[in-house]
């Protein structure tokens, strides 16, 4: 197990940016002794060379989208391969996979108990790993807590194949860390809910510090931090922030922030400008307060301007997403969301697919939770790693569908998100609208739109 390539770890999507959860992994794993190899398949051909070559395959599947390219990479491993898929996508899917795609499965916090089934690997026994899953059970998690390593981000891509920052026509390549994993909240449709159960592990600072460190090094001018709340942990946050700038005052950040943590932590805003925060990505969901309950979002749809307008007035942009096909929605849902982004000048902030995105209902969902009546809801579909559902008014369903097949053409063909962002408000309101305008001022994005 100790030779170049015997372990392969493979990443398959982080949101179009070089993998933290493949880099902790290839750390542990590094610093234990091992030499894995490293393949990310959102970026690079799958290797079959180097998965006949490997005797421990490691799939990262942090997101949905990640896991259905990941059930790929298993399709083509070798038979004498011992096939493990880890993240949070792994956890909630792990009777599946384990019945269909892997030999063994492990959650989040995966790098201690990776490194530990590598060396069962080694030792011919693989019977109660702790933390691993396998279908003769789980071991018993590993009390021992140990300082964490710094992401080795040696054998994965350079950051030039990833995702960039754009303002107007220049670009900077991108760092993307986590200062902490695990959320507080229990937003019931959020996959990391029914994980973390309301708890969240904040990653020591000079750990993130030294990961931004590398990847400066490596050309990086901007850092993204992946955190699900980057105010989970205020404190922690604006200390990291404030470091940052200190090192590197000429590099920018974004992160990810509740509605209601804006509201609840406007007096940091400023400082987080202060400290180079380009734009915020914030949940925003929807603008019907049924669906937002339905969803314990934690805020109201009369939160949103006002989030809006403090993020603003401190010199940040907001970058929403969005939720419109739910169980909940209404037809009208969508173009009340197309008249918000028109009339708060946001149609360059909200990419066209945040208009079509449905609800996922992965296994173990806090959705499913309670004794509610659930007439929409269908079957499990192992397959498609969660439940179908059917919108209680079928026009809803064909408006999806219509949106879905649009938006996935247009990025096809490369068009507009202008165009675009027009063809999809014209199938949800079909009165005549104003033609879309660019606005006048340049609006920092990343060059990979955000999914699921």
């Amino acid at each position: 197990m100790r030779e170049p390539g015997d372990i392969l770890v493979v990443s398959c999507y982080e949101l179009g940016r070089q993998p933290v959860a493949a880099a902790t992994a290839l750390a542990e794993l590094r610093r234990a002794g091992f030499a894995p190899a490293a393949l990310d398949v959102s970026v690079e051909s799958i290797d079959d060379a180097a998965l006949r070559r490997a005797r421990l395959i490691a799939v990262s599947v942090p997101m949905h989208t990640a896991l259905r390219l990941g059930v790929r990479v298993a399709q083509r491993a070798p038979l004498g391969a011992h096939v493990c898929f880890f993240g949070l996508y792994a956890e909630l899917n792990a009777q599946h996979l384990l019945e269909r795609h892997a030999h063994s499965v492990i959650g989040c916090e995966a790098d201690v108990p990776l490194r530990l089934l590598a060396e069962a690997l080694e030792r011919g026994d693989t019977r109660g790993v702790p933390g691993v899953r396998t279908a003769h059970g789980t071991g018993q998690p590993d009390r021992h807590k140990s300082a964490p390593a710094v992401p080795s981000r040696a054998g994965l891509p350079v950051l030039e194949r990833y995702a960039r920052l754009q303002i107007g026509s220049a670009e900077r390549l991108v760092a993307s860390v986590e200062a902490s994993r695990g959320c507080k909240h229990l937003c019931r449709h959020c996959p990391i809910v029914p994980v973390y159960r309301g708890r969240f592990v904040a990653v020591p600072r000079e750990t993130v510090l030294a990961d931004v460190e590398q990847q400066i090094q490596a050309g990086a001018g901007h850092v993204t931090f992946g955190d699900p709340d980057f105010l989970n942990g205020p404190t922690h946050a604006l200390r990291l922030v404030r470091e940052l700038h200190a090192r590197w005052p000429g590099v920018t950040f974004d992160a990810t922030i509740k509605i209601e943590h804006l509201l609840e932590h406007r007096e940091l805003l400023p400082e987080l400008a202060e400290c180079g925060c380009l734009f915020i990505t914030s949940a925003v969901e929807s603008l019907n307060d049924a669906v937002l309950s339905a969803l314990r979002k934690g805020h109201t749809a009369a939160d949103v301007p006002i989030a809006l307008r403090l993020v603003r007035s401190a010199g940040i942009d907001l970058r929403p997403t969005l939720l419109p096909y739910t169980p909940w929605s209404e037809l009208g849902d969508v173009a009340t969301l197309f008249d918000f982004a028109v009339n708060h000048d946001l149609i360059e902030q909200i990419d066209p697919v945040q208009y079509t995105l449905r609800l996922l209902i992965p296994p173990g969902s806090a959705i499913l939770e309670g004794d509610e009546p659930r007439p929409w809801l269908g079957r499990l579909e192992p397959d498609q790693f969660g439940w179908s559902w059917t919108h209680p008014d079928p026009r809803v369903d064909e408006l999806w569908r219509a949106s879905a097949a649009l938006a996935s053409a247009e990025a096809e063909a490369g068009a507009d998100p202008l165009r675009t962002f027009r063809k999809l408000r014209a199938l949800a309101d079909p009165r005549s609208h104003e033609p879309p305008r660019r606005t006048s001022r340049k609006v920092p994005r990343l060059t990979e739109p955000w999914f699921c």
